[in-house]
């Protein structure tokens, strides 16, 4: 991570309201919609939906304790696990923040024996998609996407080497 401005860190409890916040207000700014009964039922209880079940949830804290980013990795079932609720406010981006961060859960789900990370996203969430694209996702095919979603991706764990290019380090939502 660029710079000593910023921290990863653990979910807490009090972070449930400005992790809401932050999604919506990422989410609008490309036009697409939080759906609380739906995809995002998950941050009603981020504790039970991702760390009691075996996940992981981080916050992205700036150097005054705001917290202006955060990510989930979602267990599905014992071999697969899902990148969810990666999103970055303005203030946050082009620091190599989603980056870390995705490194950081690709290797929660290796150090928790999961074999294939998927994730769903949104065509306009373009920096995203190049982030996940360099770090070996490949498209896949998802019997039922979340109606925000058009695309669908998949990255095999089972002993690959985790790739890098030198894709954009910015990246705004899944």
């Amino acid at each position: 991570m660029s710079g000593s401005a910023f921290i990863l860190r653990d979910f807490r409890a009090s972070d449930a309201a400005e992790v809401r916040r932050i999604i919506a207000t990422v989410l609008g700014e490309y036009g697409l919609a939080p759906e609380c009964g739906g995809v995002d039922a998950d941050l009603e209880d981020i504790r039970g939906s991702y760390i009691a079940r075996g996940g992981v949830f981080r916050i992205v804290e700036d150097g005054h304790g705001a917290i202006v980013g955060c990510g989930g990795l979602f267990p599905l079932d014992a071999e697969e696990a899902e990148i969810r609720k990666m999103y970055f406010l303005p203030t946050a981006r082009g620091h190599g923040l989603g980056r870390q961060l995705l490194r950081e859960l690709i290797e929660a789900a290796r150090s928790g024996g999961y074999r294939r990370l998927v994730l769903e996203t949104a065509s306009v969430l373009k920096e995203a998609i190049a982030l996940y694209r360099s770090f070996g996702f490949r498209p896949a095919m998802r019997r039922h996407l979340a109606s925000r979603c058009d695309q669908a991706y998949a990255l095999e764990l089972g002993g690959a080497a985790m790739r890098s290019t030198g894709a954009p380090e910015d990246v705004r939502g899944h």
